[in-house]
């Protein structure tokens, strides 16, 4: 009698293998300043930008334009449309926000355009600089999550199910986001124009995130960092607030920071300030053991790691 046919192993998730890492999402939110959000209903492909069919080769041009005011340019759709082939359709408009996400200058635009080649004429590097793009005020938030499933599995897998649940609750704020980084913490929500990431969220988890928003508030166990602010003072303002019991939104301000050593043993400190009170945390950057970031990678990368060492009041001692 032959041996039984062994079962198919499942296939790399680059989620689970991150999860059973133990690795933390504090400190890993992309650093960015500014965001373009364009309206696509798909697909998206691999590259969104480059491999989603908007007309006239658009894509390529609105990320270059980005590129050049160092903004990040994305596309986003409502959850649970049909993902049309025809991207030329375009009869409603196109949807477009722009967000500056630097704490204390905050701001968040939005219209709907005829032409989509119009999003070339924004002003790009005033929003970067926390001026008006050229779109009218959004008085709102935007809940966007990566549901990238061509960029990655996890997102899709992930992000969807956290989607469908955003848009029950609040159909107005969310959308589907192209890839914004950190797929092994899928699902994962992007918080505009407050610029925060959180991560491995799941239905549940993510309504509780908007809930607490809403309430002037940050759910830190899920909080992967704010944009704006370098990955290591990500993780210090995380450790600082968990240290104080404070989730007031904006109660913790990021003053500034020192920065020593080799990239390879960076030593961070960061100075906030607290209702007045200034605090000061140290955290070390170092090198983890390789591993798979992504579904799709085909070799090991460093996994950086950011430990908190120090969380200090100045006037200690």
């Amino acid at each position: 009698m032959s041996a039984p046919t062994p079962a198919p192993a499942a296939p790399f998730r680059c989620s689970v293998a991150s999860a059973e890492r133990d690795e933390a999402p504090a400190g890993t939110a992309s650093t960015v300043r500014a965001f373009l959000l364009v309206e696509h209903a798909g697909p998206w492909g691999v590259d969104a930008l480059r491999d989603a069919r908007l007309p006239d080769g658009l894509g390529p041009r609105i990320a270059a334009v980005a590129a050049r005011a160092r903004v990040r340019p994305l596309l986003v759709r409502r959850p649970g449309r049909s993902r049309r082939a025809d991207a030329t359709d375009t009869a409603g408009g196109v949807r477009v926000f722009a967000a500056a996400c630097l704490p204390g200058g905050t701001r968040l635009e939005s219209a709907t355009l005829a032409d989509p080649h119009e999003v070339l004429d924004l002003d790009l590097a005033a929003l970067r600089a926390g001026g008006s793009a050229g779109l009218d005020p959004h008085d709102g938030t935007v809940l966007a999550v990566c549901t990238h499933g061509r960029h990655d599995a996890c997102c899709a897998e992930l992000g969807r199910p956290v989607a469908s649940a955003l848009a029950a609750a609040h159909p107005e704020e969310t959308w589907e986001v192209s890839h914004i980084g950190g797929d092994r913490y899928a699902g994962n929500l992007l918080v505009l124009p407050d610029g925060l990431y959180y991560g491995r969220l799941d239905p549940d988890a993510a309504l509780a995130v908007a809930a607490d928003h809403a309430r002037g508030h940050l759910e830190l166990d899920h909080l992967r960092g704010r944009t704006a602010y370098p990955m290591a003072v990500q993780t210090a303002e995380v450790a600082l607030r968990r240290h104080l019991g404070e989730t007031a939104r904006d109660t913790v301000r990021w003053t500034g920071r020192s920065v020593e050593g080799p990239a390879t043993n960076l030593v961070t400190t960061a100075v906030f300030d607290v209702a007045g009170r200034t605090w000061s945390v140290r955290v070390r950057t170092v090198q983890g053991p390789p591993a798979r970031l992504t579904c799709r990678a085909t070799r090991d990368n460093p996994t950086p790691r950011h430990e908190v060492e120090a969380v200090t009041p100045e006037d200690a001692g």
